[in-house]
């Protein structure tokens, strides 16, 4: 028997489609983000432990990922927007080694150029680094429908979303799987 859950209050997470692609079929646990988007004073954080992830378009995706397998996903916006997973963030901090980020690197499918890039996106500043959270993803049986609105738009990590029904949460990892991602993350970064 499957059972609903009426949600309001959600956010989702703006994120490039091949990404939440890449988390969707298991490929990715990581999340990693520059800081310095239209976020406010207090710029980028991960201020939510739990999400779903809002699927973004634009042209050059692939070319800025490791893909190794053919990708479902379309180059274009479509008219609905289909949210899929929900997130939960287990860990999440700034980053300021290039060494670890490098040792992480199974856990994501973006390309060295543009880790590189994003690390490198406050220097002038004197903050090199970059947001990560190490996340578990589930699989909402059924997915969830919503038209694209214009209110979605715009340079910005998180959306509201309107209240809605959310189905069944399957773990698109095997619970020994995320342990032993849980673990390289935990070795990596020096986390007790």
């Amino acid at each position: 028997m499957k059972t609903e859950t009426k949600l309001s209050g959600i956010v989702a997470f703006k994120e490039w489609a091949l990404i939440c692609e890449a988390l969707g079929m298991g490929h990715q646990s990581l999340l990693l983000r520059k800081g310095g988007i239209a976020e406010g004073k207090n710029g980028f954080g991960f201020e939510h432990k739990e999400f779903f992830l809002f699927p973004t378009w634009f042209h050059g995706q692939v070319d800025k990922t490791r893909l190794t397998y053919p990708s479902a996903v379309s180059n274009e916006a479509p008219e609905t927007l289909n949210l899929e997973y929900k997130i939960v963030v287990e860990w999440s901090g700034f980053v300021t080694n290039r060494q670890q980020l490098a040792q992480l690197e199974e856990l994501h499918i973006l390309h060295h150029s543009v880790i590189e890039e994003r690390f490198q996106y406050d220097a002038g500043n004197g903050l090199e680094g970059l947001h990560v959270a190490f996340v578990r993803v589930y699989r909402m049986d059924p997915s969830l429908e919503l038209p694209m609105q214009k209110r979605f738009g715009g340079c910005r990590s998180w959306v509201a979303l309107p209240e809605m029904n959310v189905g069944t949460l399957i773990s698109v990892l095997s619970d020994e799987e995320h342990t032993e991602r849980r673990t390289l993350v935990n070795r990596v970064l020096g986390l007790s």
